[in-house]
């Protein structure tokens, strides 16, 4: 007999009624996403997340009053282990950047698809950060070529299960090191790509391919 199926519970933010009913619609119809709730703007979304406590945000970024962004980091600052998944008509690298910087989970541009959408929303429960392909592009956009090549062998495998979605104390484990050390090569890691958080580095890591 298989278990109990694991459901995540997902609250959907965007100004726009259609398009906010649209990702719940399509959200909803996968069984395992318990779709707990629906916001119009920041200021709602904040409220909404103390009461219906769920599991992950799809948070559309540009909105009257509070904005996306904003809104972001303020519940990224209340509820760390929140999973926020920034959900746009926009890919440029600032906004993109700016988003990340605030503390989503992942970025997804509006056109995905509702099976990558809901896969996407799965993993930002789980704390592992996914990207349209276009956010990608517009991240690792301004990387020196030689970046990657940089990266000693050791650091190259540490930033492997850095873009897998591990933690620093996962990743230390799995290669019988320190955390303390695990944490230098990160450093080191983030400086030679010349990004700012782990999950630009995980995104630079992911294009490779």
């Amino acid at each position: 007999m298989s278990g109990p199926l694991m459901t995540r519970r997902v609250l959907v933010v965007d100004d726009h009624d259609l398009l906010r009913e649209g990702v719940t619609s399509v959200l909803a119809s996968f069984a395992d996403l318990d779709l707990v709730g629906e916001a119009h703007s920041g200021e709602a979304a904040i409220a909404a997340v103390a009461e219906l406590e769920p599991d992950v945000v799809v948070m559309d970024l540009v909105m009257p009053g509070i904005g996306g962004i904003e809104a972001i980091r303020r519940l990224r600052a209340s509820h760390p282990t929140l999973g926020i998944l920034a959900l746009s008509s926009f890919s440029d690298g600032a906004r993109v950047r700016e988003a990340i910087e605030a503390g989503a989970t992942g970025y997804l541009i509006k056109s995905v698809d509702a099976t990558s959408l809901a896969q996407a929303v799965r993993s930002a429960a789980e704390g592992t950060a996914t990207f349209s392909p276009e956010v990608t592009l517009a991240l690792v956009g301004g990387l020196p070529s030689s970046s990657l090549s940089s990266l000693t062998s050791r650091e190259l495998e540490i930033a492997e299960l850095l873009a897998s979605g591990m933690t620093n104390a996962q990743i230390a484990d799995t290669l019988f090191l320190s955390v303390f050390t695990v944490k230098n090569h990160v450093s080191s890691i983030l400086m030679k790509l010349g990004v700012r958080t782990r999950t630009e580095a995980a995104a630079a890591l992911l294009s490779r391919d």
